[in-house]
């Protein structure tokens, strides 16, 4: 299942030299790399009011309700991250495009995120979305291909012809909408899935969006849980190349803040290997105040 992933990982930030030319602009790649440099320096800097200038606003809006809703100081808590960003020096621009307002670059190389070791040669892809008269940072994907070790040497020897042809390289053309803003949270909830050959889509009161594809991982949910009713509905579909009879789990946790208490179970919905998986189910979870109080101080 690990190597289906980086193998996905890898196609979606699929290499295609001949886009370096098609670009609408012929200093594209050399603006992208700009706007990049000076955000990542604003980052390793903490200077919070150059990462907001140089930051896509659905970017901005997503990174701060996520904050708020683990309770977390903004924009402070913006540059506590175990790692910085990678910088681009000793990589190459490998890939890059452009529909209307969005840009996607990928550059190939030793990706250095400042960590003891020597770092290897991997991809690392980042959008960018145009908005005011320039380029503004939106994410980064890294793609280790460590499990990949055929695609890595091709890409060592300049040959990008096993990902010429991949379609996802390519700027989505889409910007996205910037989302409500999330003013507070009152308890900390995350949700989990467990989800090997499926896709599950999640809301959460109504607020908070979730896409799970064949993973295992938990999001925080954004403006958390709140007293009483909580409504949780989702959907659940058969990916490409799936049985169908792969085990499956989705769960919501509530995370306590009192030290020594661990994560509340508040909503649970699995199936063993072979068992049927509802396609659709809209419900809820209730905190009442026995709960609620083992929540907070």
């Amino acid at each position: 299942m690990k190597r289906c992933k980086s193998i996905a990982l890898a196609c979606l930030l699929g290499l295609a030299a001949p886009l370096l030319a098609q670009t609408e602009d012929p200093q594209l790649g050399a603006k992208l790399t700009q706007t990049y440099n000076l955000w990542r320096n604003a980052f390793v800097k903490q200077d919070a009011r150059t990462w907001q200038a140089l930051t896509a606003p659905h970017r901005q809006m997503e990174v701060k309700n996520r904050i708020v809703s683990e309770k977390r100081p903004f924009p402070a808590a913006v540059f506590q991250v175990p790692v910085p960003p990678p910088t681009l020096e000793g990589l190459k621009l490998v890939h890059l495009s452009q529909v209307g307002a969005t840009a996607k670059g990928v550059w190939f190389g030793p990706v250095n995120f400042g960590i003891d070791g020597k770092p290897t040669d991997n991809l690392l892809a980042l959008a960018f979305i145009h908005s005011g008269g320039r380029w503004l940072y939106d994410r980064a994907d890294f793609v280790n291909l460590a499990e990949l070790p055929a695609v890595r040497k091709e890409l060592q020897s300049g040959d990008y012809g096993y990902l010429d042809e991949v379609p996802e390289a390519r700027a989505s053309g889409q910007v996205p909408v910037t989302p409500m803003a999330v003013n507070s949270a009152k308890y900390i909830a995350k949700v989990y899935a467990f989800c090997p050959g499926r896709e599950i889509n999640v809301q959460i009161n109504r607020i908070s969006r979730h896409r799970f594809a064949n993973t295992k991982e938990a999001e925080i949910i954004l403006g958390g849980a709140v007293d009483g009713r909580n409504e949780i509905a989702y959907t659940v579909k058969p990916m490409e190349g799936s049985t169908g009879k792969e085990a499956f789990a989705l769960r919501v946790y509530l995370m306590s803040e009192i030290e020594g208490t661990k994560p509340i179970m508040a909503f649970e919905r699995i199936a063993q290997e072979g068992e049927p998986v509802k396609g659709f189910e809209s419900t809820q979870f209730t905190l009442d105040p026995a709960t609620a109080k083992k929540l907070v101080p």
